[in-house]
């Protein structure tokens, strides 16, 4: 039996969505320590799976050529809130059924064989490697409103990696409800490219340069959190139409609340949330998780709140 352990990610938002800009797409990321991800494979002579992971199932052993496996979710993440379940639960699932069958996964290379890596290059990235990264994107000729047929790309190359402070921690608040995913994903992605605003693109390239990657490779949590929430809120303006505002409803709220609190900075949505954010450290955790609460009661919203570190390490597999 093979188990393969790995963490969840957040996805702060993407540096170009114009199509009249050379590169598409462009994740900016960090890996989560926790929740986590852990799945169990044997070999077996057919598919047998846990729902959840049926369909990675197949397409692993499709791309390995193996007659089949039988896997398990030991523990996964929620679905579809913004923390990459599908990303991590797919290539959890092909790491362990290749190690079943003492075969190299090659994860970055058939990826695309489970139909990730489509857009962001984030959630095979911090597979790999963990840490905060920024991948290259697309080249816009290729992923136009309509990307590729799946299998049809490559992930994107990692252009920027670079480990968490070990003092760094994530305040996580998920608010009950789930994000858009599935044909609703790519048709309000579709719909974002069509429309995006090319001089966004070229703010979020100055913040990054400027401002997130400096604070981030000298250790200025403030800085990196203020520059993480601004990146947010922009590629918020992208998807205001699609979301119901910068932020899905109750994000705003949320936002708005934690945005007030001297032990967070940095708040901000991931993906298409409704997770919520936010940059704080070890010796703010205890007044970070405080303040999560506090969002959701003023919010009036049932959630979650967790305080958790970043993974500067890729899968483990034993």
């Amino acid at each position: 039996m093979v188990r393969v352990e790995t963490g969840a990610r957040l996805h702060v938002g993407f540096t170009n969505l114009s199509l009249a800009h050379e590169r598409l797409y462009g994740g900016v990321g960090l890996a989560l320590d926790e929740p986590h991800v852990v799945v169990e494979a044997t070999r077996a002579e057919a598919v047998d799976a846990d729902p959840v992971l049926r369909d990675a199932t197949r397409a692993a052993c499709e791309a390995l050529g193996v007659p089949g496996a039988r896997v398990r979710l030991v523990e996964g993440l929620p679905r579809h809130v913004g923390l990459g379940s599908g990303t991590q639960h797919a290539l959890a699932t092909l790491g362990a059924v290749a190690r079943a069958y003492d075969r190299e996964p090659r994860i970055r290379e058939r990826a695309p064989e489970l139909g990730r890596g489509g857009r962001s290059g984030v959630g095979v990235a911090t597979f790999e490697t963990g840490g905060a990264v920024v991948d290259a994107g697309h080249p816009t000729e290729r992923f136009t409103t309509t990307p590729p047929a799946r299998g049809e790309w490559t992930v994107p190359p990692v252009v920027s990696r670079h480990p968490v402070p070990d003092d760094w921690r994530v305040l996580l608040v998920v608010p009950e409800g789930e994000g858009k995913s599935g044909s609703s994903e790519d048709d309000s992605m579709r719909a974002v490219v069509e429309r995006a605003d090319p001089a966004i693109a070229d703010d979020l390239s100055a913040l990054l340069v400027r401002q997130l990657l400096p604070a981030l490779a000298a250790g200025d949590r403030e800085r990196f959190g203020h520059a993480v929430g601004e990146f947010g809120r922009l590629n918020g303006a992208w998807y205001a139409d699609e979301q119901g505002g910068v932020y899905r409803p109750p994000v705003g709220e949320l936002v708005a609340t934690l945005g007030d609190e001297p032990s967070v900075t940095g708040v901000g949505q991931s993906s298409w949330g409704p997770t919520v954010y936010g940059v704080t450290d070890r010796a703010n955790a205890d007044a970070a998780h405080e303040a999560g609460e506090r969002a959701l009661d003023a919010a009036g919203v049932e959630g979650a709140v967790r305080v958790v570190r970043g993974r500067n390490e890729g899968a483990t597999v034993r």
